[in-house]
């Protein structure tokens, strides 16, 4: 009985192929398929790649796959063992464990990927609620409100009415992230809380909040609509 990968050879020549032919037909790099012809089993790596290629290149050729495996088991190197595991010689276990190491660490640095996606995902989105709920305490935010702003029910007198022009006021319904620059120069930014209200002069504001349906804007005295929903983060400038 021929060898098993002179059957192999035997079968494919017979149709008349080429490797490179039957690789791009079955998916399987000509240079394996020469291995198998060539029963160059280490060449290829662990038991269970060689059994996977054996039974897809056996199919093509109208072999039988199992009996093809069968041959293979008998003809390796060390002890024929259950299919789906690697066989018992040293030799194999030593090549076995030099093919997998490069898939461990494909699979290790996918791993640390994916971790980190969901762990940015996880800090992004609890940032976004401590925007909204007004309750962020990253240590990077500027303090809300000076200790002597006046807030709701503290007994403090009211803001006085904003001058007609040239002036910028703005009142927060509820928290928000907020960047207000005025004549290019930044005059607050930071994560303010519910009941926040501030007043600009100049000629020109850009505006940037972190919960647009939260942030009413009034501009030498008109009130302007609203820059979006709550949640969202927009932009705008003014002129005043």
């Amino acid at each position: 009985m021929p060898a098993l990968g002179e059957q192999f050879r035997a079968a494919r020549e017979a149709r008349g192929l080429s490797l490179s032919e039957v690789a791009e037909q079955i998916r399987i790099r000509s240079v394996y398929l020469g291995e198998i012809e060539a029963e160059n089993w280490a060449a290829i790596g662990a038991p269970v790649y060689v059994r996977g290629f054996l039974r897809t290149y056996a199919r093509f050729l109208g072999l039988d796959p199992e009996e093809a495996v069968a041959e293979f088991n008998k003809t390796a190197e060390g002890a024929p063992v259950a299919d789906g595991t690697g066989l018992s010689g040293s030799s194999w276990s030593g090549g076995e464990r030099r093919n997998l190491s490069p898939l461990l660490w494909v699979a290790s640095a996918i791993a640390v990927i994916l971790i980190g996606f969901v762990i940015y995902n996880f800090v992004m989105l609890r940032h976004t609620r401590a925007i909204v709920t007004g309750t962020s305490s990253s240590p990077s935010s500027r303090s809300p409100l000076p200790s002597k702003s006046a807030s709701p029910g503290s007994g403090a007198p009211a803001t006085s009415p904003a001058p007609l022009g040239h002036t910028l006021a703005i009142r927060l319904s509820s928290g928000s992230w907020l960047r207000v620059t005025v004549d290019g120069s930044v005059s607050i930014e930071g994560v303010f809380p519910k009941g926040t209200s501030k007043q600009f002069h100049g000629k020109k504001a850009l505006v940037r909040v972190g919960n647009a349906g939260g942030v009413e804007i009034i501009v030498n005295g008109h009130a302007v609509p609203k820059l979006g929903k709550v949640g969202d983060v927009a932009e705008q400038s003014f002129t005043l």
